[in-house]
């Protein structure tokens, strides 16, 4: 059951600009007495149900048992899914530039109001490993455990790249930034995405043809995929949360990206994919080597970026191999060779 926390005063974003009115859409779920408490950050277009994305890690008999764990997961600011967004303007063009810093922020708040004095693990992967990456640097003594899955410590140009493209698609659309407008283009921009979300060998697997010249499986599926999402997400929160994306880096006005890593304090699990073009592993690697107390496992997959929403075996046994390692007798190799999984 979805939530909202309305914050009575303005809310003061990274920019500048003020928000005169903060809602932020939230979901409660499992054991109200459980002794550790589990805060989920979704990636880009996800919402606070975090059973409907990611039913494969929490839920009954899963690894975040809700009969052993208190799970909270929260909307995004920018988002189309109940916290407060683009579409909540009569001109969403107008809505400001939302970090993953004010995200944060936000998430800061709602923790108070709900009196969680401490986060026993803090969990995100894509555009949700780069909020519980700046939120463990900004309360480093709120975090006990950190899981990062398939993000980074600062956005590439690759990326931000991308989603340029995205947005020009998006832009495209002459009905862009009009309440419920830019379906076409968001159609257009999605099929991007797409590319980015899996993996060549994901697509010639799936999608490849022989002895064909024309209407292709990989032309049907992009479009399918476009289609399918005008259906369920809104241009204009696409466009503020891409931006969001893009403004992630948490060197930014602070020290150098080794140092502020270095000031995280929480015991910290990277999960990097082998096929991800988006976050190649290599950014999952530089995390761990300068995050103290950080331990790196790999998904194999043929499946890109989104293998994190697939490979729920792999993924399972590596967080629980970080679970149940003993914490008192840490070693920074522990896991380093052990969490890596052959499909």
């Amino acid at each position: 059951m979805i939530q909202y926390f309305l914050y009575p005063n303005t809310f003061s974003l990274e920019s500048g600009e003020k928000l005169e009115q903060l809602k932020i859409a939230y979901s409660i779920y499992g054991n109200p007495q459980a002794k550790e408490t589990v805060w989920v950050c979704h990636a880009l277009s996800g919402n606070s149900l975090v059973t409907e994305w990611w039913g494969g890690l929490f839920g009954e008999n899963k690894r975040f048992d809700f009969s052993k764990y208190r799970v909270i997961c929260a909307n995004v600011i920018g988002s189309c899914y109940g916290s407060t967004g683009p579409d909540d303007l009569e001109d969403p063009s107008q809505f400001p530039l939302i970090t993953i810093r004010d995200i944060v922020e936000s998430f800061k708040l709602l923790r108070t109001q709900l009196n969680i004095e401490k986060i026993d693990y803090l969990i995100g992967a894509s555009l949700g490993g780069q909020q519980a990456l700046e939120w463990a640097i900004q309360e480093n003594d709120k975090i006990d455990k950190l899981i990062l899955i398939a993000t980074n410590a600062k956005h590439s140009a690759f990326g931000i790249a991308f989603n340029e493209a995205q947005r020009l698609a998006l832009q495209a659309d002459p009905t862009f930034g009009k309440k419920d407008g830019g379906k076409e283009g968001l159609k257009a921009a999605r099929a991007i995405a797409m590319l980015s979300y899996r993996s060549y060998d994901d697509f010639e697997i799936k999608q490849n043809d022989d002895q064909k010249s024309d209407d292709f499986k990989a032309s049907s599926y992009v479009r399918y995929q476009g289609e399918k999402f005008i259906n369920r997400f809104k241009a204009s929160a696409y466009y503020s949360i891409t931006k969001t994306m893009d403004s992630h880096d948490v060197s930014r006005n602070r020290w150098s990206l080794e140092n502020v890593l270095k000031s995280i304090n929480a015991r910290t699990l990277v999960v990097g994919v082998d096929s991800d073009l988006l976050f190649p592993i290599r950014e999952q690697e530089y995390l761990s080597e300068h995050i103290p107390n950080a331990d790196l496992g790999i998904i194999r997959s043929k499946h890109g970026h989104d293998a994190f929403l697939i490979e729920y075996d792999q993924l399972d046994q590596i967080i629980s191999d970080f679970i149940e390692n003993d914490f008192n007798n840490y070693k920074p190799t522990t896991l380093k060779n052990i969490n890596v999984y052959e499909k």
